[in-house]
Formats: structure tokens, C-alpha cells, sequence
């Protein structure tokens, strides 16, 4: 984490901090509290991609119901595999194929890992590249593309590691 990132958190320990991206997509940092998740129940969020290794939210969620997808990467710069994107991926398809279901997506002060799985999710269900990170930081305007993040989501795509969901309301699907 940089000094940025600590500000950052520090800013904003005491709210919840996410941002929606669409009406069930939302992306933001950490949730590590009972205080946080509680509101995040509120939220009416029912699946969260956890991104961080510096907590688990397993714990903290399971009495709310909320399921946890714990695909814990080190916001280190290197490139990110295709297999931690798969992961994310195909969990907040399952997670939006259920009506009425949110997701959150975060990691600890929701500048890097999250927005980079936001990206990669977006782009699973068809949306542009170009226009989802627009789209992501008109939406959460801290969010900082790292291009080795981009990148790896780039040529995760590129592989054909996923395919577009086709059961996705239209607000998922594309920019509204």
C-alpha cells in the first residue's frame, strides 16, 4: 500500500467506502469491520470479490448471508494472472445471474485490485474496455489504472479466458 493508498484509507475508515458502478455493481475499499459490513447488508449487497490478502471478509459476512469470493493479490504492480481474473470473474457472473443479487468489489482502499476486477468483470459482460474505465472513474474518481493492471486484464481478454454473460440485465451489460 502507498502513501496515497494510506491517505486514503485513513480518509474514509469510518464510512462505508464504495462507489456503484451500475445498480448492482459496486466497487470500494476495505470492509473490515462489523460497523462496515453491516451497512453493506443494508446496501443490499449479497456477494462480495474481496481482493486483499491483508483480510479475509469470510467472517464478517457469513452471519449477513453474504457470500465472499477470497481472491486475495498483492497490489505489488506485477502483472496479474489470467486465473486470479477467471476466479473473479466467474463468481460475479453466478452472483449476477441471480435475481436481485449485488456485488461489491474491493480491496483496501479500492484505487487498484478492485477497479482492476471491476474492469475485468465489466468486460466479461460485453462492455468496451475503453469505456468501462471511464465509465468505472466518472463513477469512483480516486480509481488510479495502474497499465500493468489494465494490461493484464487486457491480455486476460485477449485469451479467451471468459466469455461475455448473456443473462445480465441491461445496466450490467453496457453503460447506461
Amino acid at each position: 500500500m502507498d502513501q496515497t493508498d494510506r491517505a486514503v484509507v485513513e480518509e474514509r475508515q469510518d464510512t462505508l467506502d464504495i462507489d456503484w458502478v451500475t445498480d448492482r455493481i459496486a466497487v470500494g475499499g476495505w470492509v473490515e469491520t462489523d460497523e462496515k459490513i453491516r451497512a453493506v447488508a443494508r446496501a443490499g449487497i449479497t456477494h462480495i470479490i474481496d481482493m486483499t490478502w491483508e483480510c479475509d471478509d469470510t467472517p464478517l459476512a457469513a452471519p449477513y448471508g453474504i457470500k465472499v469470493l477470497l481472491n486475495a493479490t498483492d497490489d505489488d504492480f506485477q502483472n496479474k494472472s489470467p486465473e486470479l481474473l477467471e476466479r473473479g470473474v466467474q463468481f460475479a457472473q453466478a452472483a449476477l445471474r441471480e435475481p436481485d443479487s449485488k456485488l461489491l468489489i474491493h480491496c483496501v482502499a479500492g484505487r487498484h485490485r478492485g477497479p482492476m476486477m471491476t474492469l475485468a468483470v465489466l468486460c466479461s459482460l460485453g462492455w468496451d474496455m475503453e469505456e468501462a474505465m471511464r465509465f468505472v472513474s466518472e463513477r469512483r474518481p480516486i480509481v488510479d489504472w495502474a497499465p500493468v493492471y489494465v494490461e493484464s486484464v487486457r491480455n486476460f481478454l485477449a485469451n479467451g479466458e471468459t466469455r461475455p454473460g448473456s443473462e445480465h440485465q441491461e445496466s450490467d451489460s453496457s453503460p447506461a
